[in-house]
């Protein structure tokens, strides 16, 4: 079967125009394996996992294992039991922070985060650090959307607990240098987590060349159903952890005295999992594999290339993100000589003005400030329009999408 062929959303119309889906960073679509995957387990294996005596609850057990060792040997994890499912990057994130937190964080603590980060990789360290009396510092970044490394050497000191950063920017498309980010941190003893919701589906990642201590991303970016996550943690970490959240299969024993807690990764997973859709990330995992990750690494690169080419062409557009080492996100807005909002003198298009009109025109672009609004400030603007790619994209889509940019450019102006 084709490739394009999977993804049968992809065959409709958007007002009478073929569909052309540019918002990936936001989620992906799936393909048809990962949707028989879905639909297979609720005809066939619906069942409750780990405890039941009966064969359906056995089979529904076997193959959710079955995932979790998929996913350790998708990133190389050491052991499977460093591998803890949950709803997606952000339940991840604020794991790691409420559990680290109350472990780690006392009062004149800090964390460092970088200035890119999603609003998922702030709000719950500042939740953390709320609690315990502890700060935030922030790594800063350049106009062109480049960590800078020298601000953050000097950041770290013996009041520094743990770093988080992004490994990739849902924002300006950066990736990070997370390996150097880490052996940095760790020279100082300072344990890391990478937020890579928007790395998983682009690259290979292999946690241990990393050597990051935690790493979080989410199944619907990488081709699998919404609802499904994973939280990395080094098994030494996590042993040293209190458990998340309580329930059923988080614990050994309970008694109205006291509770004793299961062992990982079981620790962390309180309750009735969404079985069906961790079987979807496996189904997800098999795709790309298939494909080639590499491959899926040339055809977006090609495809960002060619597109930031194309698009830098029309008069008065403007990326935002310009870092040589990028992943397949590009986001831009158009100059307006009408008053809409101005930065530095300049006057832009409203991005949810231009989203709206390219809509019309069959793509599906995201705008405003992507859960990022720090990254906003720092340009002074209150969005961007957002075009990010996937493996079933196209040249000619974005062709479309110069196409229809240069058709609503003289509308807007």
């Amino acid at each position: 079967m084709n490739l394009r062929e999977q993804f049968h959303i992809l065959d409709q119309q958007a007002y009478g125009h073929p569909l052309v889906y540019f918002d990936n960073a936001a989620t992906t679509q799936k393909p048809q394996s990962v949707i028989d995957a879905l639909a297979g387990y609720y005809t066939t294996l619906n069942s409750n996992i780990h405890r039941g005596a009966h064969y359906l609850a056995a089979k529904a057990t076997d193959e959710y294992e079955q995932t979790r060792r998929a996913v350790q040997q998708f990133i190389n994890a050491r052991h499977s039991h460093e591998i803890v499912f949950t709803r997606g990057t952000t339940e991840s994130i604020n794991l790691v922070a409420a559990t680290f937190g109350e472990r780690f964080l006392g009062e004149g603590d800090e964390v460092i985060v970088s200035g890119m980060e999603h609003h998922s990789n702030i709000v719950p360290w500042q939740l953390a650090c709320g609690r315990k009396g502890a700060s935030l510092r922030v790594i800063p970044f350049s106009d062109e959307g480049v960590l800078d490394l020298n601000v953050y050497r000097s950041l770290i000191n013996e009041k520094t607990r743990i770093v988080a950063v992004n490994h990739v920017s849902n924002t300006l498309g950066t990736i990070n240098p997370v390996k150097e980010i880490v052996e940095i941190a760790h020279s100082h003893g300072v344990p890391v987590l990478v937020d890579g919701a928007q790395s998983i589906s682009h690259m290979a990642v292999d946690v241990q060349s990393l050597g990051c201590d935690f790493y979080c991303f989410s199944g619907h970016k990488m081709y699998a159903p919404m609802g499904v996550g994973v939280m990395y943690g080094r098994e030494e970490i996590l042993e040293q952890l209190p458990p998340y959240q309580g329930g059923g299969e988080m614990i050994k024993e309970v008694t109205f005295e006291r509770t004793t807690y299961n062992e990982l990764p079981f620790k962390f997973e309180a309750g009735t999992p969404s079985v069906g859709d961790v079987l979807g990330l496996k189904a997800a995992i098999a795709f790309m594999l298939e494909v080639g990750i590499d491959n899926i690494a040339k055809h977006e690169k090609e495809l960002t290339d060619y597109a930031t080419e194309q698009l830098l062409q029309i008069d008065g557009l403007r990326i935002f993100g310009t870092a040589q080492n990028k992943a397949s996100v590009i986001s831009f807005l158009l100059h307006s000589n009408i008053h809409t909002f101005t930065h530095s003198s300049i006057h832009y298009i409203h991005p949810y003005d231009v989203g709206t009109l390219l809509d019309k025109l069959g793509i599906a672009v995201r705008t405003g400030h992507h859960c990022t609004q720090p990254i906003m400030d720092r340009y002074g603007i209150p969005g961007t329009v957002r075009a990010s790619f996937a493996i079933y994209n196209t040249l000619e889509e974005v062709d479309l999408l110069v196409k229809a940019l240069n058709r609503i450019a003289p509308m807007l102006l």
